[in-house]
């Protein structure tokens, strides 16, 4: 059993994210989705854009870094789009943690980061959100610092794929992703 800090993108903490985390505690983790925009929801990228601005970085992070003072310090770092910002955000903080698990957008690896360390990223192709240049950078920063890093391209999907509320979901993908999500926690 892994501990899981899941945190959502930047539509909010929605049915989605909610679905994604009960399914990881179905397979038997200990899942902690935080709220980080205070019970506020967008329907649409400019609407969660805007949310997001009017929530502020600095209070998402805090958020996110106030649910992980219940959490072990071996919790799995988990981040959907957006998320996946919170997560480069607290990872160097975190230095313990079991793995990250990178979905719909890359992070960055911190300096910090102990050799070994697994990585998933999860994403699009192509995906204006995980840009060539940047999942190319995370490569090379992996490499670096000697984490164990697994890319995952899905071509020709949207977005938010996994997404099952979103015009961007594709089952197919969806479900490859999160069969390989449940593998990686199970060796976490």
């Amino acid at each position: 059993m892994a501990h899981v800090a899941l945190f959502h993108s930047i539509l909010g903490l929605r049915s989605a994210e909610l679905a994604a985390a009960e399914r990881l505690r179905r397979a038997g983790h200990e899942v902690l989705a935080p709220d980080l925009f205070g019970g506020r929801t967008a329907t649409t990228l400019d609407q969660g854009f805007r949310t997001a601005g009017q929530v502020g970085w600095t209070t998402v992070v805090e958020r996110a870094r106030r649910a992980l003072q219940a959490m072990p310090d071996d919790t799995v770092l988990a981040g959907l789009s957006m998320g996946a910002g919170v997560v480069g955000a607290v990872w160097p903080e975190r230095p313990d943690t079991a793995g990250v698990l990178l979905l719909h957008a890359p992070a960055e690896i911190p300096a910090s980061v102990r050799p070994g360390l697994r990585v998933q990223l999860h994403a699009a192709d192509p995906d204006h959100f995980a840009p060539p240049d940047q999942v190319a950078a995370l490569r090379r920063s992996a490499r670096a610092a000697g984490a164990e890093l697994e890319i995952f391209r899905y071509p020709g999907v949207g977005h938010f794929y996994t997404d099952p509320g979103f015009p961007d979901h594709d089952s197919a993908a969806s479900e490859l992703t999160w069969s390989r999500v449940l593998d990686f926690l199970a060796s976490a």
